[in-house]
């Protein structure tokens, strides 16, 4: 694995966001759910589809925290704008085990 420096490393922001809204995306090519995230006053809402079906479903996101990467250009999904990369591990079938913080947390607050 080839090493970065603290400049790179920098140049990549995560933040902690709460999602307000999560919709089914039938029409995306692998399972997924639509997510708005609230990131606070200085990013607001922005939306990001996930792969997240087989632990979660659209009505038990709503209200949890979860960390994404808010400094990446958008990209469509299925005609749908993905506006940051929610964050997630895989568990040891691989599918997506969402990153979020241990409490809560402001909204908008970066990792560092």
């Amino acid at each position: 694995m080839a090493s970065i420096g603290i400049e790179e490393f920098e140049q990549v922001v995560v933040r902690v966001g709460t999602v307000v809204d999560a919709q089914p995306f039938p029409e995306a090519r692998k399972p997924a759910l639509k997510l708005w995230v609230d990131f606070g006053a200085a990013l607001g809402v922005r939306q990001s589809s996930a792969q997240v079906t087989v632990h979660y479903s659209a009505d038990r996101l709503i209200g949890r925290q979860v960390l994404a990467v808010v400094n990446l250009p958008p990209r469509k999904v299925a005609g749908f704008e993905s506006q940051v990369l929610v964050l997630g591990l895989p568990d040891e079938n691989g599918d997506v085990v969402l990153l979020r913080p241990d409490l809560k947390v402001p909204d908008g607050g970066r990792v560092y």
